[in-house]
């Protein structure tokens, strides 16, 4: 397998954070996140621990993936799943909103609209390290004048950075659809909706780790599954077609919103 040829870099992908023969692969991970403020100022907001189920689907020159994805936030210290958090620095109560992001999807091919398809790679020894970061900033769902609580900006700016590690030797091995893969996840994006701390100047830091559980979904913790099943049982799997726009905690919050004001 060429690294560096669009065909086995995409299979190569495809391998590592999900499975060529379309079969559902979860991708856990567990960490924190922190307020980031002017002057250099940090502090730790919560623990998170959750999962991306996928299927990725291969198509005509790639593949479709299709995912969906539940994230929980954890008090920093007991990582215990929060119901309500207090602000820190207005001292208001509010009630804690999950990531149930539905559905999280992509499309991958071999050429794609900037060129030949590519993900960044490095070589650790026998280990490959897929890298990709992706820069966002698109008009907000929940702009200023609607939600002045909710949103800092009517432009919404972040990034996403992942790492995808695995053994070259896996990649290598044309019996195998999907390789057991290392997470990792940063994110730096604005205070959350839910946070109603849209007048503070500071942004979020995510970071988290994670694996490709052997089992799959079955082989997640307990509480996670428990949740899951008592919520939201569909995202025990993955989709099984394509579907957009793609969910984000931005226009999940719209919709809980829009909800409530209607109820």
């Amino acid at each position: 397998m060429n690294l560096d040829v669009p065909a086995d870099n995409l299979r190569a992908l495809i391998k590592a954070r999900a499975s060529t023969d379309g079969s559902d692969v979860v991708n856990w991970f567990a960490g924190d996140v922190h307020a980031w403020e002017p002057g250099g100022t940090h502090t730790h907001l919560f623990g998170l621990e959750g999962y991306n189920i996928a299927r990725a689907n291969e198509v005509d020159g790639g593949f479709d993936l299709l995912t969906r994805e539940a994230v929980f936030y954890l008090d920093p210290r007991t990582r215990e799943v929060l119901d309500r958090w207090t602000n820190p620095w207005t001292g208001e109560e509010v009630e804690v909103v999950h990531i149930w992001n539905d559905p999280v999807n992509m499309r991958f091919r071999e050429q794609m609209p900037w060129g030949p398809f590519h993900t960044p790679y490095f070589r650790m020894g026998d280990d490959v390290l897929f890298k990709m970061d992706v820069f966002l900033a698109y008009p907000s769902p929940l702009p200023r004048a609607e939600f002045p609580h909710n949103s800092q900006d009517d432009l919404y700016q972040a990034v996403e950075m992942f790492g995808f590690a695995c053994a070259r030797a896996d990649l290598d091995n044309d019996a195998l659809a999907s390789v057991p893969t290392r997470v990792s996840w940063t994110r730096i994006a604005p205070w959350l909706p839910w946070m109603r701390n849209a007048d503070r100047s500071g942004q979020l830091v995510y970071h988290a780790e994670g694996n490709k559980p052997a089992g799959g979904y079955a082989d997640l913790p307990a509480w996670i599954r428990e949740h899951v099943e008592a919520t939201k049982p569909e995202y025990a799997t993955a989709p099984t077609s394509w579907s957009e726009p793609n969910e984000t905690s931005w226009t999940y919050f719209r919709k809980l919103a829009q909800a409530s004001a209607s109820s």
